[in-house]
């Protein structure tokens, strides 16, 4: 099964599995009933399709409606919501646009009515939720049921694990994000009760063996955009990576057992990193574990890397050159502490991907006040653009996780004192990355700390949605032993407390659902 292809296949179906939903009222109104969408193999994959889809546009029925109410339909794509998310509060980019709620991130003075945050711990839960569909639909009974047996059966029990991965993923943003979130399984009756409460650390009790126990039921080596076992792993390996700050346990030794299983696999870096976030970046890939797949005729909407690509850019920049010849909306930039982590200019290190005259951040309403990011465009490798339907919607996807975090999770990993790591392999790995950065050895190390680590974390993965987390599992999130400019409302910056750390719980749920208690100091 191809899930890209089926995206556009599947339009008519997203209309009747979604509705706009109002606050946070995430239950599925369907106009055909589960047996007529689910009575045959055909109608499983289009289903598993949604659950994939709903992570790369807003709705079934156009880039100017979205599956969530509460927030406009542009800015309600999972990965706009996330990139804001973990990227404005960090030392790694600054939003310009005066919007509800873009300050507040930029200054980490963000409250629980925040618009943004809201939704996506909405758009989050609102995945679920479609997971959990598909997977109450899928047991062995259900199929029995529908007279689906043989290989068709053994494919849709397949399909399962893929949906709990995609569910795993997002419970894991939630624990990450928010900390302790109401859960809801295929288990739960829709609509009965309100959804309990979990805390942290039984969340990640329950990721951690739900993705232990798909693990071995995942494909190895999938089609591109579907989830592998790699994906799994590289998951696992994030999770033990943080359970420190997730649990208050240290698990630094599983974090090395499952990056080094991602670095056993059948991944290997592509030759050219500025490839990785080009428009053909789903053909030849085979550093990319997992992608969002964008399309610019057949997934429309203003998120994911339509939202980077323009919201970087202005007219200035001729956005034709950056394969968006209508777009160019001049929103984000980098903080000036970003491009400064690569040391004196010129620099050999081909990641550094920036443009502009002036790195400082004066004023935090001016586009030009900060260097720009060029690393994401919508061409291909031979310079052409990808075909989008106004020459503003862009086709190029969004990786969740790459070969190099396991590298570099390995290292760090091994530098916490966790075990079955090498210290030599650590610098090996690192190695790797510098070379193909440097086209040569001179950027090579002999050594590593931690501080060495987060910096190449930065240099690897700017822009892909890594930074808070990284900051808060370093200690350098909100006190002031690391400042950078506007963090806590000053050009500055200054320490804020620690309970930014992780966001608050929407007002709106914790007023719907009296099981939900707010999370510290909000």
């Amino acid at each position: 099964m191809n899930i890209s292809k089926i995206f556009t296949a599947t339009a008519i179906l997203l209309a009747t599995l979604s509705s706009c939903k109002k606050d946070l009222n995430l239950t599925p109104t369907n106009d055909l009933t589960s047996d007529v969408v689910y009575a045959t193999p055909a109608g499983y994959k289009q289903v598993l399709a949604k659950v994939y889809a709903s992570f790369a546009t807003t709705s079934g029925l156009g880039s100017d409606k979205s599956d969530l109410g509460g927030i406009d339909a542009g800015t309600s794509d999972f990965i706009r919501l996330y990139w804001n998310a973990q990227e404005l509060p960090t030392d790694e980019g600054l939003c310009v646009w005066n919007d509800p709620g873009v300050y507040d991130l930029n200054y980490l003075t963000f409250s629980a009515d925040n618009i943004i945050l809201r939704g996506l711990y909405t758009r989050s839960l609102y995945q679920i939720t479609v997971a959990n569909e598909f997977l109450r639909e899928s047991t062995p009974e259900k199929l029995a049921s529908r007279n689906i047996t043989g290989s068709d059966a053994t494919n849709i029990a397949a399909y399962r694990a893929e949906a709990r991965f995609l569910r795993a993923y997002q419970y894991w943003v939630l624990m990450d994000l928010f900390g302790n979130p109401p859960i809801l399984t295929e288990e739960n009756t829709i609509g009965i009760v309100s959804p309990q409460q979990i805390k942290r650390a039984d969340l990640f009790k329950y990721v951690e063996s739900e993705l232990l126990a798909i693990e071995p039921e995942l494909l190895t080596l999938p089609e591109y955009g579907r989830a592998s076992k790699g994906a799994a792993d590289m998951l696992l390996s994030r999770l033990y990576l943080n359970a420190a700050v997730y649990t208050g346990t240290a698990k630094y030794t599983e974090a090395i057992t499952y990056a080094s299983k991602v670095i056993a696999g059948s991944y290997f870096l592509h030759t050219a990193y500025k490839n990785l976030f080009l428009a053909d970046n789903d053909l030849n890939n085979h550093e990319t574990i997992f992608a969002i797949n964008y399309d610019g005729n057949n997934t429309q909407n203003y998120g994911g890397t339509t939202f980077i690509i323009n919201a970087s850019i202005n007219g200035d920049m001729n956005p034709s050159s950056f394969g968006v010849p209508n777009g160019g909306w001049g929103g984000i930039h980098a903080s000036s502490t970003l491009p400064a982590m690569f040391g004196t200019l010129p620099t050999k290190d081909q990641r550094y991907m920036f443009t502009g005259n002036k790195a400082a951040n004066d004023d935090i309403g001016v586009f030009t006040d900060g260097l720009r990011i060029t690393k994401f465009k919508n061409i291909n490798q031979a310079g052409v653009t990808a075909s989008s339907t106004n020459g503003t919607f862009t086709s190029v996807d969004f990786p969740l996780f790459r070969l190099p975090e396991a590298y570099l999770n390995y290292a760090e990993a091994v530098l916490r004192g966790g075990t079955g790591g090498t210290i030599n392999d650590a610098v090996t790995y690192v190695n790797r990355l510098r070379h193909r950065a440097y086209g040569d050895d001179s950027g090579n190390v002999t050594a590593l700390s931690l501080d060495d680590v987060l910096a190449e974390k930065a240099k690897e993965f700017y822009w892909e949605g890594y930074r808070r987390t990284d900051l808060i599992r370093f200690g350098k999130f909100t006190d002031a032993s690391y400042l950078w400019p506007f963090k806590g409302g000053i050009k500055a910056g200054r320490a804020v407390d620690a309970t930014r750390s992780i966001f608050p719980l929407p007002t709106a749920d914790i007023i719907a659902n009296t099981n939900l208690t707010q999370n510290p100091g909000y």
